[in-house]
Formats: C-alpha cells, sequence, structure tokens
C-alpha cells in the first residue's frame, strides 16, 4: 500500500514536476508477468524515476549499503527501500553474485518486473560501461524477456557527490524487449552469459547514445584515480622548478 501512496500521491507528482520526465516506448514494458527491465545507471535519482513512471510496480536490488546505514539517516533510508519493496543485496564475498541472482530469480518466479542495472553500480564519468552476466543468468534462468531502458539527463541534473538534483528534463527511453529463447539451457555457460550481457549492454548503448567503456566500472574508475596520483607529483616538481609565481627561479 505504502508503494502506492509514495508512486502516486507523494513521490511520483514531485518527480514530475522536478524532471519532466519524456518517456519514450513505454509499450515495450509488458502489462502483465515476469520480465527484466535493464537499464543504464547514471544518477541516485535513477532508482525513483522509473518506478514513478512506470503503470507497474518494479522491484529493484539495490546495493545492501542503502540498508545498513547509521544513524537517523541510515534508518530513515532503509526504511524507505523496504517500505517500496526493494531487495538489499550484499554485494561482498565469494557467494555475493549467487545470492543476487537467486533473489532477481524469486522475483522473476512470482510473475514480477524486475529492476536491473547490468553495469552494477553507477557511472561515475557518464558512459557506459561492460554490463556483469548477472543480468543474462537471471534472464535465461527464469526464461523471460529483457526490456532494456535509457535513462538521459540524469547524469548531469544529479552526477555522484551531488546531494540534490538540480531541475530539468529527463529522457526515459525502452526499448523492444529482447527475447533470448535460442539460449534455453545454457544458463551456466559462460559463453552464452557474456553473449546475451552484451547484446543487452548493445541496445542500452544504441537507446542512449553514450560513450562505451569496454571495461567494468570500478576497474575505469580505479585506473583514472591512479591515473591522477601519478601526475599529482609531476605537478608540485613542475611548479618547485619554475618558482611559485610561474617564472623560473632566480640566480
Amino acid at each position: 500500500m505504502f508503494y502506492y501512496v509514495l508512486k502516486y500521491v507523494v513521490l511520483g507528482p514531485l518527480l514530475r514536476l522536478m524532471f519532466r520526465p519524456r518517456i519514450e516506448g513505454l509499450e515495450n514494458v509488458p502489462e502483465d508477468g515476469a520480465a527484466i527491465v535493464a537499464g543504464n545507471h547514471l544518477s541516485f535519482s535513477d532508482h525513483f524515476l522509473m518506478p514513478a513512471i512506470l503503470p507497474r510496480r518494479i522491484t529493484f536490488l539495490a546495493k545492501a549499503e542503502y540498508f545498513t546505514g547509521p544513524g537517523l539517516k541510515g534508518r530513515l533510508t532503509a526504511a524507505f527501500f523496504h517500505s517500496v519493496g526493494q531487495i538489499p543485496v550484499d554485494r561482498s564475498g565469494k557467494g555475493a553474485g549467487r545470492a543476487a541472482i537467486d533473489e532477481g530469480l524469486g522475483v522473476l518466479r512470482k510473475g514480477e518486473l524486475l529492476g536491473i542495472y547490468p553495469e552494477g553500480t553507477r557511472s561515475h564519468d557518464g558512459r557506459l560501461y561492460k554490463g556483469r552476466v548477472g543480468v543474462a543468468a537471471m534472464a535465461l534462468g527464469a526464461g523471460v524477456k529483457v526490456v532494456p531502458c535509457a535513462m538521459m539527463g540524469t547524469f548531469e541534473l544529479q552526477p555522484p557527490g551531488r546531494k540534490f538534483p538540480r531541475l530539468g528534463r529527463v529522457t526515459i527511453r525502452f526499448g523492444e524487449p529482447l527475447d533470448f529463447s535460442r539460449f534455453a539451457g545454457m544458463e551456466k555457460e559462460r559463453t552464452a552469459l557474456r553473449a546475451v550481457t552484451d547484446e543487452i549492454i548493445h541496445e542500452i548503448l544504441r537507446l542512449s547514445g553514450q560513450e562505451y567503456v569496454d571495461l567494468y566500472a570500478p576497474d575505469a574508475k580505479a585506473a583514472q584515480a591512479a591515473e591522477r596520483a601519478r601526475e599529482k607529483p609531476r605537478g608540485r616538481v613542475r611548479r618547485k622548478v619554475t618558482g611559485g609565481d610561474g617564472a623560473p627561479p632566480s640566480a
């Protein structure tokens, strides 16, 4: 009940006022039955925008940190995510991936709509990154179609690190459902999982027009941080040699 109060009375109207979402291809989302909606992930706002605009309820697998934060803010955040039916997933440890897949399959076996971000985390720079194969394992394991989804504009309005979004307009675009029945029975074969995942990411890329990077997002972020760390000492040495005002040091 609380989910629908938030959707239609509180959060939904507020988000529509703030973001004025332009929605394209909504007819591609099935009105009933199990399916996966797989989208890019650019902003914290994505968690709320897609549920707000979809006619039917959608359940996302959410990182466990949203449910375990300290203090009053942590308790309120956990209560909110629980109330809207989101499922906490512990992403640490060897069994994390299997646990997430099992949770997702449980949602699909009940004939519900499951939301997944195949990249596994938010993009730190607005580009689209290599997908994790969990989405393929769920699609093949449950024998369901996957609806690709592209969020556009949310990164600019609320990039990582920004607590509150700017006002602006976003576009949410749904593509035609992807049928992977040709891979039936191959949910444990790594090559099949990778092929399915890459096809899903390719469709998200086509819909979003993002730049694609063939790396996992955390690896790319770590590489960029390492590169910045290597550049900093060179910058300090250069300033020492040239002097504080940029002129060559006096003899």
